[in-house]
């Protein structure tokens, strides 16, 4: 069997949505990634969303086990993982009932009949079997004993039949591999570089999933192939990444970039460990990971390594930044650079650990006591996570101040290809450190001003501890202008609160020109954040193609927002903000801007689908 595969009986489709799904055990993100690296090795473009059991390990063969992984192929660009899949692949009863909602009518269901037993049947709370009833009569429904054809499958190499059936997942892999005329050998091989530790292992995995591409060669239920060929993407070195990989990787260029070292302190949470891990393979490049003992510590290092002259950096999702708050407040108080990433998550409290949700803007904003600006900067994509990160460090960096960086589960599991960048076109973003004087006293002697700001930035000098002559005060206390020291004076108080905020205010110079996609003559703009950018985009796209005027902007620095976005919002009748949340853009616009912004908000641990953003537009123009 080669990766040489007879496409000439196929039928060529320009998309696809595949969801495979089954128990947390079953191995659904391992089939559904690898399903993913081959196609995007084949050319396709992608988009992905894996979804996972909330619970740590839910009892196997529940509703609440269900872990999914959906994949969108297609000859085309696309940015979202698709509304609705086209073949759904479930591995047992509680698989089918949690997905098959999901599935278009008339998709194809492909079932391990294996597992639909009078046990697995009562656990997915099933009256009666859905194989038997009638009730997937809407479908195309191709039953295989995926189970037992795996154990006969690996009986040969003496696997045992219950660790043979952990290989199931390669045999629907296979199965799969073979009806979408997907590329085979680059499966094969990773299998045997995967668990080469194991013969018996790869073997079974290997067994596994030819017996699954055999089975659609030689069953009459599958008939015939199909095919989604590559897309006409830019010309370049593409690799399939996920969000958190490519904020890693971000974070590794901008130490790069800025010729400073990368001090991670971290502590782990769903949906940001990721982040951790990645970045600890990479000391070579001068990163230091450090896992604390919980999130509080973990932000003391990040900001203890910028005061000694490195990017710190701390990563987490909503309930880190609560606890972060406190040390974040001190980093404004003494104006470093820091940079918070948030990979967003439901709430409040544990909440949804596994689901994804962008309600953290009103955390990022506001989450500290007192008057502490701080700038916001929000990812839209997994690839633009990357540039995201540079763009977070650039701004903490040139301006001496933490910088809260937005992603959410949704782009940090989720991939997309990316195209490798050109290294020599990314910024410098390197700054000097202090090294000498920069001022003098009463009797003209020379000394260092820790708070002497730069005109243009408003930033104050950077001086690495031990640097000669250059000792200074650091704390929590009102510090006074220029000098530093504790001052506790009304018109101090007053100096500093408004320096410190017109800092962050002059961020905005550094933005190009907001864009306005579509069209400048619309009744309704679409204003968006964060991950909601993949189905804004796709019913962006739909609207105009079906003659519909529409105009869209979408907004990456939340936090200070462009200075000329007041003007362009009020040109609209109709002003949409999509966001999953309740609304808190929404408000911040309407609150600043005085504009009729109207929310458009989801909260279900999932991502926005296209159809629902065209809904909400159709609503408005009605």
């Amino acid at each position: 069997m080669s990766d040489t595969i007879d496409r000439s009986d196929s039928t060529v489709l320009d998309r696809l949505v595949v969801r495979f799904a089954g128990d947390s055990g079953d191995g659904m993100q391992l089939t559904g990634d690898r399903f993913t690296s081959v196609s995007a090795s084949f050319g396709n473009d992608l988009s992905t969303l894996p979804d996972f059991p909330a619970e740590i390990r839910a009892p196997a063969g529940t509703v609440n086990g269900v872990s999914s992984f959906q994949v969108h192929i297609s000859d085309h660009d696309i940015t979202t993982p698709g509304d609705e899949p086209n073949v759904l692949v479930a591995m047992n009863p509680a698989a089918l009932k949690a997905d098959l909602h999901r599935l278009e009518t008339g998709g194809t269901l492909i079932i391990n009949e294996d597992a639909f037993d009078e046990r697995n049947l009562e656990k997915a709370e099933y009256d009666s079997n859905p194989l038997d009833d009638g009730s997937l009569s809407g479908y195309r429904v191709i039953k295989v004993p995926m189970t037992s054809i795996t154990k006969e499958a690996c009986e040969p190499l003496g696997v045992k039949p219950r660790d043979a059936e952990r290989s199931k997942n390669f045999f629907a892999l296979g199965l799969v591999s073979f009806m979408y005329t997907r590329p085979i050998e680059p499966t094969i091989e990773w299998i045997s570089k995967k668990f080469g530790k194991n013969e018996q292992v790869v073997g079974a995995n290997t067994a596994a999933f030819k017996a699954g591409f055999h089975f659609g060669e030689t069953t009459e239920q599958v008939g015939h192939r199909y095919e989604v060929k590559p897309a006409d993407l830019p010309d370049g070195e593409y690799t399939s990444i996920t969000g958190n990989t490519a904020l890693a990787w971000g974070l590794v260029a901008a130490g790069q970039l800025s010729k400073l070292p990368v001090t991670l302190g971290s502590y782990p949470i769903t949906p940001a460990s990721d982040i951790l891990h990645e970045l600890s393979k990479h000391k070579h490049f001068g990163i230091r990971t450090l896992q604390a003992e919980d999130e509080i510590a973990a932000v003391g290092m990040a900001l203890g390594a910028a005061f000694a002259g490195h990017l710190g950096v701390t990563t987490t999702s909503g309930p880190g930044v609560a606890l972060k708050s406190e040390t974040i407040s001190l980093a404004i108080a003494i104006e470093l650079p820091l940079l918070i990433i948030d990979i967003q998550r439901g709430g409040p409290s544990t909440g949804l650990p596994t689901k994804t949700e962008a309600a953290d803007l009103n955390l990022a904003m506001f989450g500290r006591h007192g008057e502490a600006p701080i700038p916001v900067v929000a990812s839209y994509s997994p690839a633009q996570c990357f540039h995201a990160a540079i763009e977070a460090a650039r701004i903490a960096l040139k301006y001496r101040t933490p910088v809260i960086l937005l992603s959410d589960g949704y782009l940090a599991n989720g991939s997309e290809p990316w195209l490798l960048p050109d290294v020599d076109g990314l910024p410098d973003i390197s700054v000097p450190f202090q090294t000498e004087f920069n001022g003098t006293d009463d009797d003209g002697n020379p000394i260092y001003l820790p708070y002497l700001r730069d005109d243009d930035t408003l930033a104050r000098p950077w001086a690495i501890p031990g640097t000669p002559g250059l000792m200074h005060r650091v704390g929590g206390l009102e510090k006074a202008d220029k000098t530093g020291n504790v001052n506790y004076t009304p018109q101090n108080h007053q100096l500093m609160g408004d320096l410190r905020q017109a800092k962050v205010e002059r961020i905005a110079a550094d933005y190009d020109p907001t864009e306005v996609r579509g069209d400048a003559d619309a009744d309704i703009c679409l204003l968006t954040w964060g991950s909601t950018y993949a189905a804004v985009h796709a019913a962006w796209q739909r609207q105009r193609r079906d003659g519909h005027k529409l105009a869209w902007i979408h907004l990456e620095h939340l936090n200070p927002l462009p200075n000329d976005l007041g003007d362009l919002l009020r040109r609209y009748p109709t002003v949409l903000v999509p966001e999953l949340n309740k609304g808190q853009l929404c408000n911040i616009v309407r609150g600043k801007y005085l504009v009729d912004a109207r929310s458009v908000s989801k909260m279900s641990g999932l991502p926005f689908r296209t159809k629902e953003i065209e809904d909400a537009i159709e609503e408005a123009r009605s």
